[in-house]
């Protein structure tokens, strides 16, 4: 799965299942052994979709996610047309 970026121990990734249809644009953030699934959406804010992440790290990666957004949208659509960079990166925080 590649990896987007990484920042304070945290590591986001963005995948497609095969054979799995998604309904809206998402992100994978790892952490230690948390994990979890960010939807990202223009109209609203980055939202928790699924699994467990420390409070901490969750609002780092929350922050991150609304300050990258258009990035991360624009990663999304490019992922799903198999036209994305697996090098591809976004800043990550410092």
């Amino acid at each position: 799965m590649p990896e987007l970026a990484r920042f304070f121990g945290i590591i986001i990734q963005m995948k497609l299942e095969s054979g799995v249809r998604h309904h809206s644009p998402h992100f994978h953030a790892y952490y230690n052994e948390h994990n979890a699934v960010y939807e990202i959406s223009w109209k609203t804010r980055v939202a928790r979709l699924a699994g467990t992440m420390p409070e901490k790290e969750e609002r780092l990666i929350l922050a991150w996610a609304e300050i990258h957004k258009t990035e991360l949208n624009n990663a999304w659509d490019q992922l799903l047309l198999g036209t994305w960079d697996k090098n591809q990166k976004i800043e990550p925080l410092n």
